[in-house]
This record gives C-alpha cells, sequence and structure tokens, in this order.
C-alpha cells in the first residue's frame, strides 16, 4: 500500500519539465525496463538552484522524482550527493515492500546530471 504522501507526489508531481540551458543532464533506465528518469540541474555558485525532471515510468518512479528535486533544489552540489535513498522513503513516507530499489533511479538521475555538470567544468 502507498503512504498518503507518494501518492500526493504521484498525483501532484513538482519540478516536472525540462531546464532548457541545463548546466548538467542525466538519464537512468529505459522503455524496455519500464522506467526512464531524466534529472536538468541549474548550478550558481555550487548551489543547485533548479531541478526538474521529466519520468516515464510507475508510480514509484514519479514519487520519487518528485521527491528527490524537492530535497535537492538549494543544496549544495554535496549535500545533495549526500541524500540517501532511505531520505527519499522517508520523505515519502516509506514505500511498499520491494519497491526500495525503484525508489534509487531518481537518485541516479540526479547524481549524474551532477556528474555531466562536473565534466562540463574541465
Amino acid at each position: 500500500m502507498y503512504s498518503r504522501k507518494t501518492i500526493e507526489e504521484f498525483t501532484n508531481p513538482k519540478n516536472v519539465g525540462v531546464i532548457e540551458d541545463a548546466d548538467g543532464v542525466g538519464e537512468v533506465g529505459s522503455t524496455v525496463d519500464g522506467d526512464v528518469i531524466t534529472m536538468y540541474v541549474k548550478v550558481n555558485d555550487n548551489v543547485l538552484t533548479d531541478v526538474k525532471f521529466k519520468t516515464f515510468g510507475c508510480v514509484v518512479a514519479i514519487s520519487t522524482s518528485t521527491m528527490v528535486t524537492q530535497l535537492a533544489k538549494g543544496k549544495t552540489i554535496d549535500q545533495a550527493l549526500a541524500i540517501s535513498n532511505e531520505d527519499v522513503q522517508e520523505a515519502l513516507g516509506g514505500l511498499p515492500e520491494g519497491k526500495g530499489k525503484c525508489s534509487g533511479f531518481a537518485l541516479d538521475a540526479l547524481r549524474k546530471a551532477i556528474e555531466d555538470f562536473r565534466n562540463k567544468q574541465h
């Protein structure tokens, strides 16, 4: 059973969309596996000033994507990288048994977007 917060984030996701001039973009998953999550980050003075996502996927993929953007926005890069899968699940009020693995995909996409940003800096 999904928590009330998970259903709320699934039915009313925040930070959905594309940042056209994103400083970093990260994508995980494939349509073959069922979930594709793309994260976009905008960075100013080492702070994630904007984080958006596009997700093709299930309740968990969408609700964790929106929660990751909310947890990461306004954080420094190091603080955003320190967000754990447990942090995301706790913020959602928990996830049904067996769905914990899926919740890490949104974090993986965020980490890839930050990696993309860092690679562009060098």
